[in-house]
């Protein structure tokens, strides 16, 4: 007789061998769930057009905050800013602010000014103090400032731009105009475009007359500067293409441009830049996110170097590129500096680069000896004859 199998001995062989893998299987599938999950709260198209509220939307009762909608994401911008169904903005960072007499630093008087009541537009103001000094008329450089936060973070009040710039009023004997422009997605661009073109406009009325005393009695109309770091950089280009386009009120002209770090950008690589392909993607996501979808890529407002002959109006003397070899953006520096002194601009342009750092490393490391090296390079180019 041939040997016989028991009923059931397949199974209980099968049985180490499920015991083995079932928690291998187990595992791949929660994998793949949360995998989608994560993958599917992203954007689906390469260019994002967010619904922003409208002015049709005030009419309309708000929508509860315990709803659905409140609670679903529409984009999702990391490590910035979320926003949901509803309408509502959820800032993760770069909320904080400080009033102007914070971090007190001997030397230095700081006050704010509201330059427009309807839209909240306003500025912080730094200077040298004069008090019981006999340079009291002295006038002094005046450097308007716009901050950085990939146009949706941050203001001209926070506590990291408010020391970093009274330490650059005291060292370099500057008056500084630090704009507060409004941030997206509520106000996508170019609201902020067109809130910094405001604020040069109103320091070169106030410096001309009063009310505003700090720019009538101390500020010189002949030493104006934009400066901006990361967005605000692209912000200070742009609004320095729109003051050599339209020009500013009797005859008055920038002298000087300071591009820290600034968020320049593109369809295709420049140089050595990061060639991913899920970066980029997500790059060009985030700037249709910031502008609603108004403008390409590789429009001019964040692509310069398509500006092709349009250089010769930008519209001041010299121009001072800060890149950091570490920066995302490094590359784009690079190529800017180089398109504009190949262009038939008048001007002169100069690149200082910190080796070793990433993107606007001096405002998070004040104190270390390249962030003092690069402030110095800055004053240096404002105090410039």
């Amino acid at each position: 007789m041939g040997a016989s199998s028991k009923p059931g001995a397949n199974s209980v062989c099968a049985s180490p061998i499920i015991k083995r893998y079932l928690p291998i299987v187990l595992l791949c599938t929660l994998v793949y769930v949360v995998a989608k999950e994560w993958i599917g709260s992203w954007p689906r198209n390469p260019v994002f057009v967010p619904r922003i509220p409208s002015a049709s939307d005030q009419n309309h009762t708000p929508v509860d905050s315990s709803s659905k909608l409140d609670s679903e994401l529409e984009y999702d911008f990391p490590p910035f800013v979320r926003l949901y169904k509803s309408g509502r903005v959820e800032r993760l960072f770069g909320t904080i602010v400080v009033p102007s007499s914070a971090i007190p630093i001997p030397g230095v008087v700081s006050k704010d000014v509201i330059i427009n009541e309807k839209t909240g537009l306003a500025v912080r103001l730094y200077m040298p103090d004069f008090t019981n000094n006999t340079a009291s008329e002295q006038k002094l450089p005046i450097l308007i400032y716009i901050h950085g936060g990939a146009f949706v973070i941050e203001s001209a009040f926070s506590p990291v731009y408010h020391k970093y710039l009274k330490t650059v009023a005291l060292k370099g004997n500057i008056l500084i105009v630090s704009v507060d422009y409004r941030l997206a997605p509520e106000h996508p661009l170019p609201i902020a475009y067109d809130d910094s073109i405001e604020a040069v406009k109103w320091v070169v009325a106030n410096a001309k007359s009063d009310p505003e005393k700090y720019l009538s009695e101390h500020g010189d109309l002949s030493r104006i500067f934009l400066a901006g770091d990361s967005a605000g950089g692209n912000i200070a280009h742009n609004t320095v293409m729109q003051a050599g386009k339209e020009g500013l009120d009797d005859g008055v002209r920038i002298k000087g441009l300071i591009l820290m770090n600034p968020y320049f950008w593109g369809k295709e690589p420049v140089g050595k830049e990061n060639r991913d392909a899920g970066l980029r993607w997500r790059m060009e996501s985030t700037w249709g996110f910031v502008c609603a979808g108004k403008y390409e890529i590789d429009h001019p407002y964040v692509n310069p170097l398509s500006l092709q002959d349009e250089w010769r109006k930008l519209g001041c003397d010299r121009v001072l590129m800060t890149v950091s070899e570490l920066d995302l953006f490094r590359e784009r520096g690079v190529a800017y500096v180089d398109r504009l002194t190949k262009s038939d601009w008048a001007g002169t342009v100069e690149m200082y680069e910190t080796m070793g750092e990433d993107h606007v490393y001096y405002l998070s490391k004040p104190d270390s000896d390249k962030s003092w090296k690069e402030m110095e390079h800055v004053i240096s180019f404002i105090n410039r004859p």
